[in-house]
């Protein structure tokens, strides 16, 4: 908020011809690389649609695990306006691996086929769970023999860094990611998401697909602000951390109650099953949704303004429902 009343004073030029974004590109570029370039856009659903039309024409395919955000979070958004198909591919966990996605990769060449153009991961995943740097690199690697592009959706990636103990570079660049959807929204910002490609040829057009995808603001320099003030004094790790902490506290106290969890709690998302009765009971005085409701599965989300007081006051209401 402050960072923004500052960026409120006397004229400024538009559409990111301004001070702030010219800083929080140079802040960007020295926590990313030289190579990273920035694209400063309104929302996470805008980002992923950019990312994906920057890499892709209508007629390739992307191909995600079919809990992934643009496949099941998105309204279609990212097929509709960018005209590539979305292969969904079955998960355990919610992350992809080489094994899972090598029986996608065909018909190259073939016009009567989507062409395979480029991979979508989520980090952490829509089910809480991480990729190591390990995981990662393998992944990025065997996709680029084949010619193809990996996104990665980063809305919460600083819980990623936090829970692997790595910082943004090395989970992203490091590990051959070519285009980050890089999200502040989920982690205390008010309406700061980016897009950043890491390769020249992705960079070339897109600004332009930026603005054919409705995602070209006018006043940058409010989205671009809120990046500088996010990276300062590692202020994404803080609230990340602090959005972790109360995931394993929250996590401990439901595991101490009997409940089964049915993903590793990595960082800060909890998937569990309920009973349909109990999570109506709960819903009267707490907000979070069904995930499945045919395996009675929950999922439960902190965030960096999560506080203790929130964590006891729901396990209580748990317990009296026990």
């Amino acid at each position: 908020m402050q960072a923004l009343m500052q960026a409120n004073q006397d004229h400024a030029l538009a559409y990111g011809d301004d001070p702030w974004t010219a800083q929080a590109v140079m802040d960007l570029k020295q926590c990313f690389g030289e190579n990273a370039e920035p694209c400063f856009v309104f929302n996470g659903t805008g980002a992923n649609v950019t990312a994906i039309r920057a890499c892709c024409q209508p007629f390739h395919a992307v191909i995600a695990a079919r809990t992934a955000h643009i496949a099941v979070d998105e309204c279609g958004a990212p097929g509709f306006l960018s005209g590539a198909a979305i292969k969904e591919v079955d998960t355990a966990d919610g992350k992809l691996t080489p094994e899972l996605i090598k029986p996608m990769l065909h018909g190259f060449g073939f016009e009567h086929h989507s062409q395979p153009k480029m991979v979508y991961i989520s980090q952490c995943s829509e089910l809480g769970t991480v990729y190591t740097v390990e995981e990662i690199k393998n992944l990025a690697d065997f996709i680029h023999q084949y010619d193809m592009y990996l996104l990665m959706d980063g809305a919460r990636i600083a819980n990623a860094c936090v829970a692997l103990d790595k910082k943004l570079k090395e989970i992203t660049v490091d590990c051959g990611v070519d285009i980050l959807s890089f999200g502040g929204t989920k982690n205390g910002c008010m309406m700061a998401e980016s897009v950043i490609a890491f390769r020249p040829e992705l960079v070339e057009n897109i600004k332009y697909l930026r603005k054919q995808s409705t995602q070209l603001f006018s006043k940058m320099r409010y989205v671009s602000a809120q990046f500088s003030a996010y990276l300062q004094d590692d202020l994404l790790y803080k609230n990340a951390a602090h959005a972790n902490k109360m995931a394993r506290m929250l996590h401990q106290e439901l595991l101490a109650l009997g409940f089964e969890f049915t993903q590793s709690p990595d960082a800060n998302i909890l998937l569990l099953k309920m009973a349909p009765e109990m999570v109506e009971q709960l819903l009267q005085s707490h907000f979070f949704y069904v995930w499945d409701e045919n395996t009675q599965e929950i999922r439960l989300v902190t965030s960096w303004d999560t506080t203790e007081e929130d964590i006891r006051s729901f396990v209580v209401d748990v317990k009296k429902i026990v």
